[in-house]
């Protein structure tokens, strides 16, 4: 079921830049200076791949979550960076109900390691929103917590059609690094959710978040979580990109803080991606779309540019040096913008036209170092060296 040919195997080089889109996966190898790129692809041409995450803790287990035409959702899995890939078992798929009636999973939509003692678990969230896990590396799935087949959660769900314009999804699976039992995810619609229990248990995170006007603000299936990032070098804090803003909250508070009010004006602060820096908790990076009343999902008045806040979120930055001036209609969606851990730190986003963007000293200044691909649904980058 994978068309892929076989591939050289991977350079001991950094990084590698992994890029998902609706016609298939492409990877990119890069040299210690950032500045020259070796392209491997596609993988999977054709196919709807909506993530692509290797896995940190061994650095050869690779999977890619996929919607293979008319085959359906599954999650392939290679161990030789893309030479070879095989169809997981047990792909993510809700429980039948009585009467062979119930739900069915449309895609897998994100992907997450597990914690690094638990080197053989992985976490998914689907579209419509379920939450899956597996044991053995990603090779069978099976549904986790129990969330997605409660009744409240069901309610808060929402129906299929609900959510964003390609379904409803359950992503930014968080787990703590310093304890595996601490766990985050958010649903669009559904709210941000926590556990410290290892997932028996969730409960709501969403004190402060605004949610569409003439909405009831304390019902969660009106809130809408874009992306919700953990700062990896402070776990107390997390920072999120909202249907209705950009937040920070700071633990042991429960209450998430509105700091996009601090964008411009005239720009706003409505968005898909956010990306926190890997050393510094009080940095951190948005891409702006032009959020006015009918959402046209494009960069504001064709002026694509990332916004950089160096103070926790009480001041932003424009950092537009390199992109295009003007007419330029794209965007980038929720898991399309990611960091490395080098330094400076480097800073990468693709586009819904297709374009790869790189910059080498944290957005100081961008250039483009692919073009012409699908459009692009994530980005992901690891240091292979």
């Amino acid at each position: 079921m994978a068309p892929t040919p076989k591939r050289q195997a991977a350079p001991s080089r950094h990084p590698l830049v992994m890029v998902a889109t609706r016609k298939g996966a492409w990877f990119y190898y890069g040299d210690d200076a950032r500045q020259d790129w070796r392209t491997d692809g596609p993988h999977f041409l054709g196919h709807i791949i909506n993530h692509v995450v290797l896995d940190p803790r061994d650095r050869r287990t690779l999977l890619a979550a996929a919607k293979t035409g008319h085959l359906g959702p599954t999650v392939f899995r290679s161990t030789d960076f893309g030479q070879s890939w095989k169809e997981a078992a047990q792909p993510p798929a809700f429980a039948t109900a009585t009467g062979g009636a119930g739900r069915a999973v449309d895609h897998t939509f994100w992907l997450t390691p597990g914690h690094p003692d638990e080197p053989n678990v992985w976490f998914a969230g689907t579209s419509p929103q379920g939450l899956f896990r597996s044991a053995d590396g990603g090779i069978k799935w099976a549904p986790f917590s129990g969330i997605n087949d409660d009744p409240q959660y069901r309610q808060w769900m929402g129906s299929v059609q609900d959510g964003t314009p390609d379904g409803p999804k359950l992503h930014s699976l968080i787990v703590d690094p310093r304890d595996p039992a601490h766990m985050y995810f958010a649903m669009s619609g559904g709210g941000v959710h926590e556990s410290v229990d290892g997932g028996r248990t969730f409960k709501l995170a969403i004190e402060g978040l605004e949610c569409v006007e003439g909405f009831d603000q304390n019902d969660p299936t009106f809130h809408d979580p874009h992306c919700v990032r953990l700062c990896p070098s402070n776990p107390n804090r997390l920072y999120q990109q909202n249907h209705c803003g950009i937040y920070r909250l700071d633990r042991p508070s429960t209450q998430w803080r509105r700091i996009g009010r601090n964008m411009p004006q005239d720009v706003g602060d409505i968005g898909f991606p956010m990306v926190v820096h890997p050393r510094d908790a009080d940095t951190a990076w948005v891409f702006p779309m032009d959020g006015t009343s009918v959402w046209p999902r494009t960069s504001p008045d064709g002026q694509p540019a990332v916004y950089a806040t160096h103070d926790g979120g009480e001041t932003w930055q424009r950092q537009a040096a390199g992109l295009p001036a003007d007419q330029a209609w794209w965007t980038v969606k929720r898991q399309a913008m990611t960091a490395d851990r080098l330094d400076p730190v480097g800073l990468y986003f693709g586009t819904t036209s297709g374009e790869l963007w790189l910059s080498r000293d944290e957005g100081a200044r961008w250039e483009c170092i692919a073009q012409h691909l699908p459009e692009i649904y994530a980005v992901e980058v690891i240091d292979l060296a």
